[in-house]
């Protein structure tokens, strides 16, 4: 594998790191709006 090859490999598994941790912020988000909603809804 070239120097080129291993450095766009290093950057793309950097990116997808930084992807994933947006991945599970937003899957924490939705988590917390959800429950936040069900708390709020009237019982009936």
């Amino acid at each position: 594998m070239g120097k080129s090859q291993l450095k766009e490999m290093k950057s793309l598994e950097k990116e997808n790191a930084r992807l994933k941790r947006i991945v599970a912020d937003l899957e924490l988000d939705k988590l917390i709006l959800k429950e936040t909603l069900d708390y709020l809804k009237p019982k009936a």
